[in-house]
């Protein structure tokens, strides 16, 4: 809704929008427009979850909004590329640029042109329409969009079905809350007054995370098992509970598939065991199972940070067993909470209209994409152990072009040196669609300005929540930038599409996205959104899903045994399947590189996002890279040296804090940085891996080893 306010004669309008960025959260946002410009941005405080409040960084999105380094009119490369040097044109040369290389190369094979996109927007209209459409009639080569999350929706789909799961409003009803992979207080704030309203009711907050991060250091109690090691603390958590007979027989006899054998495959994993693979005294293990089977409602908030290893996959599917197994998903305020998209059906074939697609494409890893614009496939398979086993194989046709939006590669995609080794190429044409000049913008061709959140029309579906949330314009675009949809729209009709579908408005986009068969979207429609700025969906508001089974599985019931993955040559069995970098598992990659590195989110930046804006980077200060006492002390590093992490991959440089919030055997440095920002072009991504996850093919930017030395 856009309310008009006159006061001083100045003509006053607020307007409802969503917050677009990869977060749970999805924020409800109130833009007040006087005269045509955002004077100011704040959270809806009639939204449940967002209740007003918007996080640090979103906070100051006029910042963002009106930063002098937006890109503002289309411009092309006038010198080496990753230099940066451009000079402008108009919107009909670099349209007509791109459509010209783009015929020429689709006239030998459409495949040698790839899409790479991803969470710049979690909008549907910007993030997964036009361009799905665009592409798929191009005939161009899918893109696996699997850099954050892919892991664990494989591994929770074998086990629930559905990214499904608690309604984070009953979370302040539960006697005992896992944080599971996830610092909460960072990348899900608005979940936390909901966990401090249960901790203040006499819940119990634990944090399972080798790092003591700001969550961490908040809850009751925190455990710190070594990286990647998750999926075997599980199996020893359910080797206690069974053995000790705390589970509900009822609910796992009704509404579950294949304990007997899972029960087999548990006692393969006692407590003693595991101790020595997680780094945990077993009396942890066993308390803390023997504290989740008999505190009931219990939850586990797991997050994708845990899935980052070779074994991610599995791993989540493994703690998605624990509900079951104790019978906690009966109440609306007991089960687990990985992500809630899959509870709202939208319509997304609609828009990405796949039956576009004419020539049956292969699909590049977006994971990979190093590999890929060197030359090369990543291919996976499975041993006979059911682990994943990777293979390069040559990429005919080689990549020719690449169109970039809604992401960072250079920054943000695993080992940096053979992805910035890819755009390098010059024979490489690349187009970047962006806001600012980011670390990738340096090596287009073509570099396209792109419109913010308060600029362009959009709808939502969140992960953290069950509200549809609708994104209306505030304020025209600033400069010459479009919206994704609008240039998407410009480029089929030079490239002579005629379908009826590339005229689509970005409001009709929005009504085929809501216009689903699904039943939990029955009722939210455009007029109300706009009206409201959002809707729930058409669930209880005691939302308990699986309270008497119904998962969304093949059986109908969660899957301790999954016959999909038997077909695939999975096993189909919860298993612990190591990381490929450890000190226990890779000896002599350690005797060279002896500590594992982790990289997770810095507090002011999202991803790559915010990560260029002056007071962002002001809070961060500078890259820094958290190490244990001891681990220091063994290498003569005192806090504030300026430190050298390297592997084999590569390096980057990092002020060191000597701190016990890293556990020993473990360095951390919090990303990610622009590579231009920092004092040596590098960044955590220079030392981290293309290897893939076990299921869902994702990234396994917490699988990696290196060594760390003093250049003070």
């Amino acid at each position: 809704m856009s309310t008009d306010i006159s006061a001083n004669g100045s003509s006053l309008k607020v307007i409802r929008g969503a917050c677009p960025h990869d977060c749970p959260d999805t924020c409800a946002l109130v833009t007040t427009v006087e005269n045509g410009t955002a004077i100011k941005v704040k959270g809806a405080e009639d939204h449940p979850t967002t209740n007003g409040f918007l996080c640090t960084k979103v906070n100051r999105y006029l910042e963002r909004t009106y930063s002098p380094q937006r890109v503002l009119y289309p411009m092309k490369r006038v010198g080496e590329k990753g230099k940066g040097i451009f000079t402008r044109i108009s919107w009909d040369e670099a349209l007509d640029t791109i459509a010209a290389r783009f015929k020429e190369i689709a006239a030998d094979d459409p495949q040698a042109i790839q899409p790479y996109s991803y969470a710049g927007t979690m909008g549907l209209v910007q993030g997964e329409s036009m361009d799905r459409r665009f592409f798929h009639k191009l005939g161009a080569s899918l893109l696996d969009r699997t850099i954050c999350a892919s892991a664990g929706a494989a591994g929770y789909k074998a086990t629930i079905g559905l990214s499904m799961g608690t309604d984070p409003e009953r979370f302040n009803e539960a006697k005992l809350i896992l944080i599971w992979g996830s610092n909460t207080i960072t990348s899900n704030v608005h979940l936390w007054p909901k966990i401090l309203e249960a901790q203040r009711n006499g819940a119990r907050i634990i944090a399972i995370d080798p790092y003591r991060s700001l969550t961490a250091e908040k809850c009751d109690q925190h455990i710190a098992p070594l990286p990647g090691t998750d999926g075997a603390l599980a199996l020893a958590m359910m080797h206690v509970i069974i053995k000790e007979n705390l589970i509900d027989a009822d609910y796992i006899e009704k509404y579950t598939l294949g304990f007997e054998l899972l029960r087999e495959r548990v006692m393969e994993y006692p407590p003693s065991k595991v101790a020595k693979i997680t780094g945990l005294d077993e009396t942890t293990i066993v308390n803390l199972a023997r504290e989740y089977a008999t505190t009931k409602p219990s939850i586990i908030r797991l997050n994708y940070g845990m899935q980052r290893h070779a074994g991610g996959g599995m791993a989540v599917r493994t703690v998605a067993c624990l509900p079951a197994l104790i019978g906690v998903w009966r109440d609306a305020a007991g089960g687990m909470l990985l992500s809630t998209s899959g509870t709202f059906g939208m319509n997304t074939t609609a828009l990405a209209r796949p039956d576009l697609i004419w020539n049956s494409p292969r699909t590049i890893n977006m994971s990979a994409i190093g590999d890929a614009l060197t030359g090369f496939q990543r291919v996976q398979k499975f041993n006979a152990q059911g682990a994943p086993t990777e293979t390069l194989e040559p990429l005919d046709p080689p990549v020719r072009a690449i169109y970039v939006y809604n992401s960072n590669p250079v920054a943000v995609a695993p080992d940096s040196r053979k992805v910035i080794a890819g755009f390098q190429r010059e024979d490489l044409f690349t187009v970047v669609h962006e806001i600012f000049q980011t670390d990738t913008a340096d090596y287009a061709d073509i570099l396209l300005p792109a419109t913010t959140q308060l600029e362009q029309w959009d709808v939502h579906r969140a992960y953290g929540h069950m509200y549809v949330v609708l994104n209306q314009p505030a304020i025209a675009p600033i400069g010459e930038a479009k919206p994704n949809s609008e240039v998407f729209r410009l480029l089929a009709e030079r490239m002579g599409f005629t379908d009826d579908c590339f005229k689509d408005s970005d409001e009709e986009l929005i009504r085929q996205a809501i216009t689903s068969p699904n039943p939990r979207m029955q009722g939210i429609t455009l007029e109300e959104l706009k009206e409201k700025g959002w809707q729930r969906l058409n669930v209880p508001e005691r939302f308990a899903p699986f309270a008497e089974g119904n998962f969304p599985t093949p059986s109908g019931k969660c899957e301790f045994f999954s016959e999909t993955l038997a077909r695939q040559g999975i096993d189909p069995l919860p298993m612990y399947i190591a990381p490929r970098e450890t000190v226990q598992d890779a000896p002599q990659l350690a005797k060279k590189y002896p500590l594992a590195v982790i990289s997770p989110p810095a507090h002011n930046f999202l991803n790559s996002s915010f990560a260029n804006l002056p007071s962002f980077v002001k809070a961060e200060k500078e890259p820094y890279l958290d190490i244990h006492p001891n681990d220091a002390g063994l290498r003569g590093i005192k806090d504030g040296d300026r430190v050298r992490i390297f592997n084999d991959r590569g390096d980057f440089k990092a002020k060191a804090r000597v701190t016990d919030k890293a556990r020993s055997g473990v360095v951390v440095a919090l990303s990610v940085w622009w590579k231009k920002l920092t004092s040596d072009g590098c960044n955590a991504n220079d030392v981290t891996s293309q290897g893939l996850t076990d299921l869902g093919a994702a990234a396994t930017f917490y699988d990696a080893l290196v060594e760390v030395e003093s250049v003070s």
